[in-house]
């Protein structure tokens, strides 16, 4: 869904933007339970993160910052 140069920060924006996320509500990606640094390009986190389906597999999770 992005180009292979977007920052993972870029990725974060699309999919906040995506499912209505609340701007009260965090949002956190994991590949391979790590959290990527929003600096590193979807390139970069596919090539270091692909399985041998070749395919990126992304966790993610929201958490109200206010707890409700």
């Amino acid at each position: 869904i992005l180009p292979y140069f977007s920052s993972v920060g870029q990725f974060y924006f699309l999919i906040r933007k995506r499912i209505h996320l609340r701007p009260e509500d965090a949002l956190f990606f994991f590949v391979n339970n790590t959290i990527p640094p929003t600096s590193a390009t979807m390139g970069q986190l596919y090539e270091d993160n692909h399985e041998e389906d070749y395919f990126l597999y992304v966790a993610y999770s929201d958490e109200s910052v206010y707890g409700k």
